[in-house]
C-alpha cells in the first residue's frame, strides 16, 4: 500500500489531468448523470477537505491566526486588488448582464476549500490559508453585495440570497474541520485513531481525483450547450489567473513574507470560490440562466490552471528569490 501511495503522489499532476479528461468524457456521454453528480459535489469536497485539514497540525493553525501580516496581505489582495482587476476584466462582457453577473460572482469570491489542497501541493503555507478561511468567507459574504451594487447596479441586489454561503461554510469548513480535530485527538490516544488518520491522509490524491471527476462531469454538458456565449468568458478567466501570479508574488515581496507564505498568497488570489457560489448563481432568476454556466466555465478553466500552478509557482517563488527574474 505504501508503494501505491508513493506512486500516485509522484504522478499526481498527470492523474489530475486524466481525471479532468474522464470528467469531460463522462459528462458529455452520459448527460443524465449530471444531476446526481451535482448532488455529490459537496460530500466529495467535504471528504477532500477533511483529509486536507487532517494533515495540518492544529497548533500551527492557532499560530497562523496571530500572523497579522499574512492575513492582512491575503485580505488586501482578495478584497482590494482583485476587485479592481475584476472590474476591468468584466467590462468585456458588460453588455450581457447574465455573463457579467456570473463573472462577478465567481471572480469576486476567494476560494476557501480546494485552494488549501493546491497550496499544500505547491509547498505553500496551507495552514495559514486554513486559518484565513473563516475571515475570507465572512469578508466575501459582507462585500459581495457591495461589489455587485457598484459593478451591476442597486436593482440587482434584491435577487441575491446569501444563505448558500452560510450552508457552504458549515458543510465545507466547519464540519470537516471539527471532524479532523476529533480524528487528530483520537490519533494521539488510540490505535484506531492513528489508523483512521493515516488512511485519510493516504487517500488525498484519490479524493482529489474523485472531486475533479465529479465536478467536471456534473457541469460539462450544460457548458457544452452554451459554448458560443460562454467562450467570451474563457479569456477573462485565463487572464485573471495569469495576472494574479505577479500580483500575488509582488504582494508577498512587499510584505516580506517567506517563500511558503508568498506561494499561499498567489494561490489565494488566483483561486476562486466557484463551488460555493454555484448555488447562489443557480438561485438567480431565469433571465440570468447563463450566470451559473459562466461560474462553471470558470471552474473548468481554473482546474486546468491550478494543475499548471502546482508546477509553476514553486519555480517562480523559490528559496533563492521571492520573485523570478
Amino acid at each position: 500500500m505504501s508503494k501505491l501511495v508513493a506512486w500516485w503522489e509522484r504522478h499526481q499532476i498527470a492523474l489530475y489531468l486524466v481525471s479532468i479528461a474522464v470528467g469531460v468524457v463522462l459528462g458529455l456521454l452520459v448527460p443524465a448523470a449530471a444531476h446526481p453528480l451535482e448532488l455529490a459535489i459537496n460530500p466529495v469536497l467535504g471528504l477532500l477537505l477533511y483529509a486536507t485539514f487532517l494533515g495540518v497540525p492544529f497548533s500551527m493553525i492557532r499560530r497562523a491566526f496571530r500572523d497579522i501580516r499574512f492575513l492582512s496581505v491575503v485580505l488586501v489582495v482578495n478584497f482590494v486588488i482583485v476587485p479592481a482587476i475584476v472590474f476591468g476584466l468584466s467590462r468585456f462582457v458588460a453588455h450581457d448582464q447574465a455573463l457579467l453577473v456570473g463573472v462577478l460572482f465567481v471572480l469576486l469570491t476567494p476560494c476557501i476549500d480546494y485552494v488549501i489542497v493546491f497550496t499544500g501541493l505547491s509547498g505553500g503555507a496551507k495552514e495559514r490559508l486554513l486559518a484565513a478561511a473563516p475571515v475570507l468567507m465572512l469578508g466575501q459574504m459582507l462585500l459581495l453585495p457591495a461589489y455587485l451594487w457598484l459593478f451591476v447596479g442597486p436593482e440587482f441586489i434584491a435577487t441575491v440570497d446569501l444563505a448558500p454561503f452560510v450552508n457552504a461554510f458549515l458543510l465545507l469548513i466547519v464540519i470537516p474541520l471539527v471532524a479532523a480535530g476529533m480524528t487528530q485527538y483520537a490519533a494521539s490516544r488510540a490505535h484506531w485513531g492513528r489508523s483512521l488518520r493515516d488512511a485519510a491522509l493516504s487517500a488525498m490524491v484519490p479524493l482529489m481525483m474523485l472531486t475533479l471527476v465529479v465536478v467536471v462531469a456534473s457541469q460539462v454538458f450544460g457548458v457544452s450547450q452554451q459554448v458560443p456565449a460562454l467562450l467570451a468568458t474563457v479569456p477573462i478567466y485565463a487572464a485573471f489567473a495569469a495576472v494574479m501570479i505577479p500580483v500575488g508574488i509582488l504582494a508577498g515581496r512587499a510584505a516580506r513574507l517567506d517563500v511558503s507564505s508568498t506561494r499561499a498568497v498567489v494561490f489565494s488570489g488566483a483561486t476562486r470560490n466557484s463551488l460555493v457560489v454555484l448555488p447562489l448563481a443557480l438561485a438567480l432568476p431565469a433571465s440570468l440562466a447563463l450566470a451559473p454556466l459562466a461560474v462553471v466555465t470558470q471552474t473548468l478553466v481554473e482546474l486546468v490552471a491550478m494543475v499548471i500552478f502546482v508546477r509553476l509557482i514553486p519555480r517562480l517563488v523559490s528559496g533563492r528569490r521571492p520573485l523570478a527574474g
